[in-house]
């Protein structure tokens, strides 16, 4: 009876685990990959804890609030009796501190901003790389897949043209190194086989390890029209680059730090003053008549003046350094603008390289089947070998397979391009999922 109960949860469970995973689109893998990625993670915790130390640098700015209190108990041993006493005291004190003129401190409160900026364009770069990287792997399972289903389907057109050879030499109107030929050609493709079955197996791997789901993606939706690269030209691609890209930023806030810090550094000779106040109170009681109970209250408001005169050159020095590293900063920022801009004109030839590459093998597929149904009739009339169908099938299935791929390097070369200049954001991802099958 027990195992009876159990059977309907058990034809439950089989039933769920027998049907098929439903494809993902790339956004919905982006998504996943947001909240699994590690790296991202990583770069997330550090974009709060970077906030968190720019808010840190504000405390210079703003009054300081301390509470103290004692508790004392003193005895007193004398040669004269009447002198000896024993008695103790007890004191509270809020002190406070208002900086009204510090320059380093609005320097460093300053510099505090900067870290916000900062914090935010570090975090832009780790989502434009997760996005990249998402879409690497993604597209690299659907090339993947197409290679092992073109091997397969060339397996298959193998195996037909072995059959064909075989029948062919029992009637004796070929030859037995046609046979052979085909022989060869289909332990060869069956090798391509396992190989292209184990490149699937690693890149939906990598692809689950990304994003945490067993992953399947959608394919594209064929026939496929390719976005263009617009604008054309690429100057306003390497323009746009030096404004927001992320790294440029970066290397644009380290110099305004820089300078903030030299600022800082001139600061060492400047005077400070601040406002500040204290209450307390103190209570003493004795355990004689020479020490009486008595309470004090003490309120005192004040300026605290303070000027620097020498420090052994320490402030000078401190200057040197800083004016260096603000120079350091300024070099760094012109490198990276020149090696944005270079990565960006690389990304923007290489799109337009694969949309040639593209078209060039949609012509070689036509051309190619033509060559193959050219080849299949010509073996048939006995004008063509075996060999010749054979090499005219792999040309086809190795077109066709290299098509593909083009198309999946050209959707991720755009992707690439407006990560390099620095304006990839999600909606890009959105526009590849239009081209996806639903």
């Amino acid at each position: 009876m027990k195992t009876l109960r159990l059977l309907p949860l058990t034809l439950a469970i089989s039933t769920l685990l027998a049907l098929p995973t439903q494809a993902q689109s790339l956004t919905d893998l982006y998504q996943s990959a947001k909240a699994f990625d590690a790296s991202y993670q990583s770069a997330k915790s550090q974009f709060e804890a970077t906030l968190a130390k720019g808010e840190q640098a504000r405390a210079g700015l703003l009054p300081s609030v301390n509470l103290g209190s004692s508790v004392n108990r003193n005895n007193v041993n004398s040669d004269i009796a009447s002198l000896e006493r024993s008695y103790g005291n007890q004191g509270v004190t809020l002190s406070a501190s208002q900086p009204l003129y510090r320059p380093a401190n609005v320097a460093t409160a300053e510099q505090g901003k900067k870290q916000a900026a900062l914090a935010q364009a570090q975090l832009e770069a780790a989502n434009q790389d997760l996005m990249v990287r998402v879409s690497q792997a993604y597209f690299d399972v659907l090339a993947a897949q197409d290679n092992l289903r073109f091997v397969t389907a060339q397996k298959s057109a193998v195996s037909e043209q072995l059959a064909s050879a075989k029948r062919n030499f029992e009637v004796g109107t070929a030859t037995i190194t046609d046979t052979r030929e085909a022989q060869a050609k289909s332990d060869l493709v069956l090798a391509q086989e396992i190989a292209a079955d184990n490149d699937l197996r690693v890149k939906k791997l990598a692809l689950d390890q990304l994003t945490g789901q067993n992953a399947t993606p959608m394919p594209l939706h064929l026939p496929v029209a390719l976005p263009a690269v617009l604008p054309a030209e690429v100057s306003p691609w390497v323009a746009e680059s030096e404004d927001i890209h992320p790294s440029v930023r970066q290397a644009r806030i380290a110099l305004e730090v820089a300078e903030l810090e030299t600022q800082k550094a001139q600061a060492g000779h400047k005077p400070t003053l601040d406002l500040t106040g204290s209450y307390s109170v103190t209570h003493n009681n004795g355990s004689n008549s020479l020490t009486q109970d008595y309470r004090t209250n003490v309120a005192t408001v004040g300026l605290s003046f303070n000027l620097p005169l020498f420090a052994g050159f320490a402030i000078q020095n401190r200057l040197k350094e800083t004016v260096a590293l603000e120079e350091k900063s300024r070099s760094d920022l012109d490198a990276t603008r020149r090696g944005v801009a270079q990565a960006t004109r690389s990304a923007f030839f290489g799109v337009q390289s694969g949309l040639g590459q593209v078209k060039a093998y949609e012509a070689a597929e036509a051309s190619s089947q033509s060559a193959l149904d050219a080849t299949k009739l010509g073996y048939q009339v006995g004008v063509r070998i075996n060999i010749d169908v054979l090499n005219a099938q792999t040309t086809l299935f190795d077109t066709k397979a290299k098509l593909a791929k083009a198309r999946y390097d050209v959707l991720l070369g755009n992707l690439k391009l407006r990560q390099a200049n620095g304006s990839l954001r999600e909606e890009d991802i959105s526009a590849i999922n239009a081209l996806l099958e639903r």
